[in-house]
């Protein structure tokens, strides 16, 4: 007898199709049979040893969370109710450039501070691992959700060049693409940039290129963080369709947003770039939040040049007051690169975390809040903390625009990713509410998508982007990542003020046939597992 009959549920199957009643049975991880209208129908019931009464609730795919930064998380924390709660099943890391293979000692350490404020300093982490294939098999030990991986390019050059503003020499070149080529081979799904961070945004688009067509020829996909979100938004994204046209790679857009004052209103003309390209036969899909602010590390900000050498030069320079004043001249007079070409603007600028608790009365202030409550610059306020902080501070940067949210979570290649960073005092709420907030306020409440429609961006979309064949749809030899969601309550329960509360309408998860949720609490189930590139 099979292991669970999921009785009388509304299937939204994850293809887009209008949904339908159905018994749904699960056996060995693996959706065995669905019985449609069986009820109705007077026909004979499917039995298993355990049954689930659905009646009321949608049975979809698990969701896939296609840019997360759970690097560590997934690690230290077995728990990861963030993802779990949510319904997500599959969350893809390794993003925005920077993560934590493959690397030497050396790069380890680098990295480990360069991306403290994502994924926190990893002190109670093991790395015992170095290379990709090693990482992942870390992962394989036992997760709260499955896990694909993305080469991170920063880290790729980090090793082989360093953290120097320069081009790489033929060997460095040569080095990276066998990094790249060892990673593939080892699982990863793709590479990934972060083209506003160092080392990675020291790249010129031949060194991407050449790294893209390793990629493109295992079967993978590029997924770069771009050189702006800013005033160079739409010179940017057309940057990396013509660069992935170049090397016959499939791209696909990180949190594909036009932020900034000098963006509002202009998503039309990205969808029309990307409308222009896919009509002549690129392979392009993205992922965005369904919020309007960005989230990222206070140091992100600064230009490229105060970067250059990692962490440590970055400390140095700060330290001194002359270099100090050319820094704050960038931020605030001609728009650093690191604020995407924008002068910044301090009011935008809210301290989400510290990594210090001492600091703790800066979270949850905007730089300038700060500044006016100390009768100080904002600036003073951005480079103490940044000094005493060692670089961790982590920010939210409200610069963006609903009209624009709404116009490309329409589009027929978007697919959902939190781009949730889960450390600091007050996280981007967007970590613990993207999917059900998608669910409760965008359908339910908005009726931007249809709850199809919406479930489809979620599942099979991403699903097809990473290449996997028994994924992201509620079929028949599938395995068995699945959520059952109340479409009458479910929603976001995080907010900016409460940024770690749990969703509400999510009572039951399950990763491979086991329940990681159940009645709304998390199991003590790790059904997850890596999630490695399929051969081609």
């Amino acid at each position: 007898m099979e292991e669970l009959v999921i009785r009388d549920a509304d299937v939204v199957d994850g293809s887009g199709a209008d949904s339908y009643r159905a018994d749904v049975v699960v056996d060995g991880g693996r959706i065995v049979s669905i019985v449609k209208e069986a009820a109705a129908a007077g026909c004979q019931r499917p039995r298993a040893r355990r049954e689930l009464d659905a009646e009321g609730l949608v049975l979809a795919p698990g969701f896939i969370d296609m840019h997360a930064h759970s690097d560590l998380a997934l690690l230290r924390d077995p728990d990861h109710s963030a993802k779990a709660a949510q319904g997500v099943t599959l969350e893809v890391i390794g993003q925005d450039g920077l993560s934590y293979a493959p690397v030497d000692d050396r790069t380890l350490g680098e990295v480990r501070r360069a991306i403290a404020g994502w994924n926190g300093p990893g002190d109670d982490v093991d790395f015992d691992w170095r290379s990709v294939g090693e990482y992942l098999d870390r992962l394989d030990r036992g997760i709260a959700v499955n896990a694909a991986y993305l080469i991170p390019q920063g880290t790729v050059r980090a090793l082989a060049v360093g953290w120097d503003d320069r081009e790489a020499t033929e060997a460095e070149l040569e080095h990276m693409r066998r990094l790249v080529a060892e990673g593939m081979e080892q699982g990863a799904v793709g590479m990934s940039s972060g083209l506003t961070y160092t080392p990675g945004m020291y790249a010129k688009d031949a060194e991407l290129t050449e790294l893209c067509r390793v990629v493109a020829s295992y079967g993978g996909y590029y997924c770069p963080h771009h050189r702006s979100y800013g005033a160079g938004a739409l010179q940017a994204y057309e940057e990396m369709v013509e660069l992935t046209r170049e090397a016959d790679c499939p791209l696909h857009l990180a949190h594909a947003t036009m932020n900034f004052g000098v963006n509002k209103g202009r998503a039309p003309e990205l969808l029309t770039l990307l409308d222009d390209a896919l009509a002549a036969g690129a392979d392009i899909t993205l992922d965005t939040y369904p919020y309007t602010p960005g989230c990222t590390t206070l140091v992100a900000l600064l230009p490229s040049w105060a970067n250059e050498g990692g962490p440590e030069r970055v400390l140095e320079r700060l330290a001194d007051d002359d270099t100090a004043e050319r820094i704050r001249h960038h931020l605030e007079e001609t728009g650093s690169d690191g604020c995407h070409g924008v002068p910044v603007e301090w009011e935008t600028i809210e301290i989400s975390g510290t990594g210090d608790p001492a600091l703790a009365e800066y979270v949850g202030r905007t730089v300038l809040e700060s500044a006016r409550l100390r009768g100080e610059s904002p600036w003073t306020v951005a480079r103490r903390l940044l000094l005493t902080d060692r670089l961790a501070p982590t920010i939210l940067q409200h610069v963006g625009h609903e009209e624009n949210v709404r116009a490309i979570m329409r589009h027929r290649v978007h697919t959902g990713g939190s781009d949730g960073i889960l450390q600091g005092a007050k996280p981007h709420p967007r970590a613990y509410g993207t999917f059900p907030h998608y669910l409760g306020h965008y359908v339910r409440e908005l009726g931007v998508l249809s709850l199809e429609e919406c479930v489809a961006h979620l599942t099979s979309r991403a699903a097809a982007r990473l290449r996997l064949p028994d994924r992201g749809l509620v079929r028949e030899g599938y395995r068995a990542d699945l959520v059952l969601f109340d479409p009458a309550t479910v929603g976001a329960g995080s907010t900016y003020e409460n940024p770690r509360e749990l969703p509400t309408g999510i009572p039951h998860v399950l990763v491979d046939g086991r329940f990681v949720m159940e009645d709304g609490q998390r199991t003590d189930v790790l059904a997850g597992r890596s999630v490695r590139r399929a051969p081609r």
